[in-house]
């Protein structure tokens, strides 16, 4: 206690020392002290001797933070005078004497001084970025937020049905327990294909309206799966099997195997239209225009199906072979594997052409075997001018769908040709003719066969002309032309022989 209070002691004698100078000038305005001067105080020498009235302890003097004014910046203390922080003053007002009220005035004066001076608590240091603002309580939703959604009535319908539908949804049957669901009604215009013949799709409207309609819409399918609607391709393949016919027997054919093979050919070539769609439907068919329609590629048949009905064309097919020899039946199992191979064909090699051509005069080597149970040369000239046949034509008809084959990435020879396809057509044409020419000259024909094969070449000639511009619907009509390069071909053959 002793310690500190001693530094106020020479403050109190200095404030005595200037009490004569206060008294003199009693009569007069006193001079203002000098800040941060003590009062002067009546007795201040003989309370300095008294014995002092006993305080209560001092609390421990805690480190006070930084002053600060009043926009909350920092003020340092002076450092000129270290004695203000060393001893800093009792807040606690002076006792004065009873005698000493003429100086009651200036003696508050001093105090208010004093006050100055000593050390004021400072609040508490203000932060150095400014203070956040506090986020205003959340207040409830005002009421037109609430109107604006939908009224519980129009929701409650929206959110239970579908609840009520999966409670009451039946339990999941087994597809193999499945009944197969009725197909549904097509408008006419996508039940047939873009290119279905007219003439063939008139010839089944009419034999389909013999059937209950129930079961017409199905049959068209497919029929139309089997390109019954189109019987150029079907023609195609039969020209070249009744060539091999009449060379095998150098006259007119044994009744037998004629009905077996023509047969052979419309139930094979179904077949191989059907895998065709099996393979295309989805990859290919469906992002062509003109195939979009199809039985398949537009839904109406499903896979198993298809693979169904291939199934059975294929037994058909194999029955009829079994009326023929040995040779002719091992020959059948090379030709059902190059028909089922061809469609898959288009997704790795550009020569698809190519494998349909050995698939499509496969029936060339059968025949030869069925009429004279041997393979002879000129069974295997033939079988090469056929797939030269073939290559022609089915480049002419893939020419119409080049564009939409090569965004669909397929593969054939009218891509691979390009821009010479029209020069290797017609060097194909030309191979093909001088392959027929070699087999008449080897079959020893008469006349009436090369005139045939001159008809040939004009037709070819002619074919040349319509993809000259490269024009689609040039291009397929050029492609069902061959139909009329078979036909003189079987002509001139069959005259030939007949005049021998």
């Amino acid at each position: 206690m002793e310690d500190i209070e001693r530094p106020k002691t020479p403050r109190r004698r200095r404030a005595a020392s200037t009490a004569g100078d206060a008294t003199a000038t009693d009569g007069a305005a006193p001079a203002k002290p000098a800040r941060r001067r003590a009062a002067p105080k009546a007795g201040d020498a003989a309370a300095d001797t008294a014995p002092k009235a006993p305080r209560a302890p001092a609390k421990p003097r805690v480190p006070r933070p930084a002053r600060t004014s009043d926009d909350g910046a920092d003020i340092a203390p002076p450092a000129a005078v270290p004695t203000r922080r060393a001893a800093p003053r009792s807040r606690k007002p002076a006792i004065a004497p009873a005698d000493a009220a003429p100086a009651s005035v200036e003696v508050a004066s001093n105090a208010l001084r004093a006050d100055d001076i000593a050390p004021r608590e400072a609040p508490a240091p203000a932060p150095s970025t400014p203070p956040i603002p506090a986020a205003p309580p959340r207040e409830p939703a005002p009421a037109p937020v609430v109107a604006a959604s939908p009224p519980p009535s129009v929701e409650r319908p929206s959110v239970r049905e579908p609840a009520a539908d999966v409670a009451e949804a039946p339990a999941k049957i087994p597809s193999f327990a499945r009944k197969p669901e009725p197909p549904r009604p097509l408008p006419a215009a996508t039940a047939r294909p873009a290119d279905t013949a007219k003439r063939p799709g008139q010839v089944l409207d009419w034999l389909l309206e013999r059937l209950p309609p129930r079961h017409r819409g199905r049959v068209h399918d497919y029929l139309v799966l089997m390109r019954m609607d189109r019987p150029i391709g079907a023609l195609l393949l039969l020209w070249p099997t009744w060539w091999a016919l009449w060379f095998a027997a150098n006259d007119f054919p044994p009744i037998g195997p004629l009905l077996i093979f023509t047969l052979g050919v419309f139930v094979m070539r179904a077949a191989g239209c059907v895998i065709n769609d099996y393979a295309d439907h989805g990859w290919l068919d469906a992002k062509v225009e003109r195939t979009a329609g199809r039985p398949m590629a537009a839904g109406r048949v499903s896979k198993k199906e298809a693979l169904t009905l291939f199934g059975g064309l294929l037994a058909l097919a194999f029955v009829l072979v079994l009326f023929t020899n040995a040779l002719t039946i091992q020959l059948s199992f090379v030709g059902a594997a190059l028909a089922a191979i061809y469609p898959f064909t288009k997704r790795v090699t550009h020569l698809a052409q190519v494998v349909l051509g050995a698939a499509f005069g496969w029936s060339i080597p059968m025949a030869f075997a069925a009429v004279t149970n041997s393979l002879p040369p000129l069974a295997w000239l033939l079988f090469l001018a056929n797939v030269l046949f073939s290559t022609i034509y089915d480049t002419e008809y893939a020419m119409v769908d080049r564009d939409e084959d090569i965004r669909a990435g397929a593969k054939s020879t009218a891509i691979l040709f390009g821009d010479a396809d029209r020069i290797i057509i017609g060097v194909l044409m030309a191979t093909f003719v001088l392959a027929m020419l070699l087999a008449g000259t080897r079959a020893n024909l008469a006349w009436p066969y090369f005139v045939g094969l001159a008809v040939t070449v004009g037709l070819f000639g002619y074919q040349q002309w319509l993809i000259r511009a490269r024009d689609r619907m040039a291009c397929f009509a050029a492609f069902r032309h061959n139909n009329w390069v078979g036909l003189a071909l079987w002509v001139g053959l069959a005259m030939a022989l007949a005049v021998r």
